[in-house]
């Protein structure tokens, strides 16, 4: 299975599999969303338009990148969204790189959203479909974001593995010492939990793969379960 790391701005053909990787901190909480009930996420293109889709869905609950905004319910923030009742709701979900680069390859036969909390289940649906090539697309700091490449490389590890195999201690620990963590540790990122960074590297917090496919010209997230 060939694997391909590339950002979002090297991305040049539509993939016949992506997963879209944003550990910290969108694709944690959207793991965590459908953790505590949510039917399903839908990814907004911009702020404007997570706002017009709450307009017409009141009971939708909408969350954002940053400090808290009008209009919006909830920040980007795994610690924060874990005490929400959210069952049976719809999350709309704008931020800064993951929900962007999941939309970037939306129109790809396959799209997995991933973080370190859903790696073996993300890794699980690669190896039960198979096939040649999976792009990985790093959505963090132009493609950069070593949170982001390590825990791509690690699912892209797994998925070549059946059974006990990369030992995943030195790629949470690049994760642990990446820019981000260093700057949501910092406070220099806004909407920030003092949980988030370890919230973020729970390896495998959770058994089901997160996929994204289109539902009435909406780009919608849901979860598959991958543990029978």
């Amino acid at each position: 299975m060939e694997s391909r790391f590339l950002g979002m701005g090297e991305l040049r053909s539509t993939p016949s599999v992506a997963v879209v990787v944003d550990v910290m901190r969108a694709f944690t909480v959207a793991a965590w969303a459908f953790a505590r009930g949510a039917e399903r996420i839908v990814l907004a293109g911009s702020p404007d338009e997570a706002l017009a889709l709450k307009a017409r869905n009141p009971e939708w609950i909408a969350l954002k990148d940053g400090a808290p905004a009008p209009g919006f319910d909830t920040v980007n923030s795994p610690g924060l969204l874990r005490s929400l009742d959210l069952g049976g709701r719809t999350v709309v979900q704008k931020t800064t790189a993951g929900t962007v680069g999941a939309l970037a390859v939306r129109d790809a036969p396959l799209v997995l959203c991933a973080g370190f909390v859903v790696a073996e289940a993300t890794a699980r649906v690669l190896r039960a479909r198979g096939g040649d090539s999976v792009t990985y697309v790093v959505t963090g700091e132009d493609g950069r974001a070593d949170e982001d490449l390590a825990c791509a490389q690690y699912i892209a590890r797994r998925a070549t593995e059946d059974g006990p195999g990369t030992d995943p201690a030195d790629y949470l620990r690049r994760a642990r010492e990446s820019r981000a963590a260093h700057e949501l540790a910092e406070g220099v990122r806004l909407g920030v939990h003092p949980d988030d960074i370890a919230l973020c590297l729970e390896l495998d917090r959770f058994p089901f793969a997160m996929v994204a496919t289109q539902e009435d010209a909406l780009t919608v997230l849901r979860p598959h379960r991958t543990d029978g």
